[in-house]
């Protein structure tokens, strides 16, 4: 049987506002979050860059998640704005599935970043002096190269997957950019089996990196309340409270949208709950690390 996938040359994707003030309005507040979100994330990884005091394992993830987050909020942004500015929400079948690549890679990638900083966090608490060892500058490069490999690995595995179903739905899309749940939404109803199979491993690979970041924390935390020195204790807790705060804002904004209700599921409710997931954290994400951080002053 042949997919028509072929015969579809665009996509047309959910506009936030038929009204041409809000469009402009949606317009220059994308670019006003999409510019604080390159400045925050490029002054950071051009601190790590420069400052050789910077150039420690935690600080390298850093860098690593900073270059993540460049990337998948200019996943979707740049071409939402175009579309607003210019009155359009169509977008090429090949611009489409680039979109999908993107997002999964760069998702995925940073999931398990945050699950290697985690391991760095508790290696750096409960087990100093193996510090040295367990990561050392190959152990870091090999550790980072898995989270972006893991990433590629994973997007190609979805992409191929999803644009191999034949659509029969039509071309509209349900979200302001391309993922895969609303791609499978426009597939022929007997031909998403293989994606449902694939998208069980994506959910077992987010519990699994989700429970390795709890139990490295678990451990982390029963090791910092048996330190006696009060002051000692504060560092502890100041050093890991950045990083949870970053995984709780990711993985809770993600697995809401994704693992919500359909009772609860509305076109506006889609809109808001990917503007947390895909446009908060690379914004925020840097200046939860810079806060409180003396070194990154």
């Amino acid at each position: 049987r042949m997919s028509n996938t072929s015969s579809i040359a665009q996509f047309f994707l959910l506009a936030f506002t038929d009204t041409r003030e809000l469009q402009l309005l949606h317009f220059w507040l994308f670019l006003g979050i999409y510019l604080a979100a390159l400045l925050g994330n490029c002054l950071i990884i051009t601190a790590i860059a420069c400052d050789h005091h910077l150039h420690t394992p935690m600080y390298f993830f850093l860098l690593n998640l900073s270059l993540l987050d460049l990337g998948s909020i200019s996943t979707a942004l740049p071409k939402s704005m175009a579309n607003s500015l210019s009155d359009s929400r169509a977008i090429s079948y090949t611009g489409c599935a680039a979109q999908v690549f993107l997002f999964v890679f760069f998702f995925s990638a940073e999931l398990y970043l945050l699950t290697v900083m985690a391991y760095d966090r508790y290696v750096a608490i409960c087990k100093p002096l193996h510090y040295g060892t367990l990561l050392g500058s190959r152990a870091c490069a090999h550790m980072a190269a898995a989270a972006w490999g893991c990433g590629f690995l994973n997007s190609v595995l979805h992409t191929a997957n999803t644009f191999s179903i034949p659509l029969c739905q039509g071309n509209a899309v349900d979200q302001f950019f391309c993922e895969v749940p609303q791609i499978l939404k426009l597939s022929c109803s007997d031909s998403y089996l293989r994606e449902f199979w694939l998208m069980l491993f994506s959910v077992f690979f987010v519990f699994g990196c989700f429970f390795f970041i709890m139990l490295s924390y678990v451990q982390l935390f029963r090791a910092v309340l048996r330190i006696p020195s009060q002051q000692r204790r504060h560092k502890a807790f100041s050093m890991c409270l950045p990083h949870l705060a970053v995984v709780s804002l990711f993985l809770s904004t993600a697995v809401f949208a994704h693992l919500k209700p359909p009772s609860i599921s509305s076109p506006s409710l889609d809109l808001v709950v990917a503007m947390l997931y895909l446009v908060v954290p690379p914004a925020v994400n840097p200046l939860i690390y810079s806060m409180r951080n003396k070194e990154i002053k």
